[in-house]
């Protein structure tokens, strides 16, 4: 691997660039019309504009991407998250083209990118799996029956969905039989595939997922993070690792990640995603995602791993650079994500000029961004400005250290989630790690002093 193709923007474009500088590397930037003038095109040695600012011109047009590496000479692409990261076709047309690409086989994504083929190769490798159905449901006899076994409420979840997309929860037999054919149709219209399955709705649970790496025949873990505080089904702050999680609990866990990472013999980084039921102590696999997280920072910092780094390395066809029994989970890790959006109106999207950026810095504190001070936020991509990030050799002194970095936020130009994610700072049941995945949402429609329904300062 001597030249590689980023096939990325933002600031998962910048965090691949600079692993792949640090190993030597040539890169080559893609763009689009809209995005000539940022940060990681400078970045890189060279770049390839590849369409009009929409995403599905550019950033999401596979031929044109891989076009972009062959002419200019990239020998490798690095997918980064979200766009084309787990499209199976795009892996498919980057190897059949020749060329390298940085992430696992395009067989292995198409098999976890389908839901139901994910939950069958979990329960085959051991892996508890959410009660619902065995495969798709295609009749609401079907669904009924499902759902008669399983008891309401339940969720409708479309194979090939993922990201806290397509997925409708109902909670009777009425809802079920109106909801299914709605289901079906919109799971055909966003991903290509009607095909959808049911799964008994766990109430009050915990997102956890572990964060896996394999070389096709070694396979560990890296720890788990805690995902659980989200708004529409999008997380906000993560954290490694899962506060209060029992250890025979995250044994078991992190063990049938690995294992599920073994059955399907994975190469690269993934993460395997489970609910967590804090009353029954039990855990039940959701999906893998077949490519690096947004929180990965998270997992770098207590590991001390540079698993971009790791992820170039094992493409380029090295073993792992280490054991299980070398990782070591020390202290602990929180990511804020700071968009460009604003909590007074319901968090739409606030593109414009960044007139003035300042991210904060300091002693264990990390800031990954793509943006800088001057740049535009475009109104066609997620609205990402910059990840938080915070390490503390305890959870409390993590959280002093976040209080301390989200004040020194400063952004004119564009409205920002620093002051909310500065109140979540602060809110008791984050303090106290005792949270669940549906908690946000309830925080945010508390009027009380407790609450974060208030408007910003």
């Amino acid at each position: 691997m001597q030249t590689l193709l980023v096939a990325n923007r933002g600031e998962i474009a910048v965090r691949v660039l600079r692993a792949a500088r640090e190993l030597g590397l040539r890169t080559v930037a893609v763009c689009s019309e809209a995005d000539v003038g940022a940060l990681h095109v400078r970045m890189a040695d060279t770049h390839r504009v590849v369409g009009p600012a929409p995403a599905t011109r550019s950033y999401l047009d596979e031929d044109a991407v891989v076009a972009a590496a062959l002419d200019a000479g990239a020998d490798a692409v690095h997918p980064g998250y979200g766009f084309l990261s787990e499209r199976a076709s795009f892996a498919g047309k980057v190897v059949g083209a020749g060329l390298t690409f940085v992430g696992p086989s395009p067989e292995a994504i198409r098999l976890m990118g389908d839901k139901v083929l994910a939950r069958q190769t979990a329960a085959r490798a051991g892996v508890p799996t959410v009660p619902g159905s065995d495969g798709p449901v295609a009749t609401v006899e079907e669904a009924l029956e499902v759902a008669g076994s399983t008891g309401f409420p339940v969720a409708i979840k479309a194979a090939a969905g993922g990201g806290g997309r397509g997925i409708r929860v109902v909670a009777s037999a009425e809802e079920l039989r109106e909801a299914l054919p709605r289901v079906q149709g919109e799971a055909r219209s966003a991903f290509g595939n009607p095909e959808v399955y049911l799964e008994r709705l766990v109430q009050r649970a915990r997102h956890v997922e572990v964060q896996v790496f394999g070389d096709g025949e070694r396979f560990v873990h890296l720890g788990e993070r805690e995902c659980s505080l989200q708004r529409r089904r999008q997380k906000v702050v993560e954290e490694a690792g899962a506060p209060g999680l029992p250890e025979a609990v995250r044994e078991r866990m992190t063990g049938a990640a690995v294992a599920l990472a073994a059955e399907v013999g994975y190469h690269g980084a993934g993460t395997v995603e489970f609910l967590y039921d804090p009353e029954r102590a039990e855990f039940h696999f959701i999906e893998m995602n077949t490519r690096i997280q947004v929180e990965h920072p998270v997992t770098e910092m207590v590991t001390g791993r540079d698993l971009v780094r790791e992820q170039l390395t094992v493409a380029a066809g090295d073993p792992l650079s280490f054991p299980q029994e070398e990782v070591r989970v020390q202290g602990h890790a929180l990511e804020f994500r700071l968009n460009a959006e604003d909590p007074d109106t319901g968090f739409l999207p606030s593109p414009g000029t960044l007139a003035r950026l300042h991210l904060p810095g300091g002693p264990f504190v990390r800031v990954d961004s793509g943006s800088e001070q001057g740049g535009e936020v475009p109104p066609f991509y997620d609205s990402l400005l910059a990840k938080v990030v915070v390490w503390g050799d305890t959870r409390e002194t993590a959280l002093a250290r976040a209080r301390r970095a989200l004040d020194e936020v400063e952004v004119e130009g564009v409205a920002t989630t620093a002051p909310f994610l500065r109140r979540l700072a602060d809110h008791p049941g984050f303090v106290a790690g005792s949270y669940h995945t549906t908690s946000l949402e309830e925080w945010m429609t508390d009027s009380s002093e407790a609450g974060l329904a208030r408007r910003s300062a």
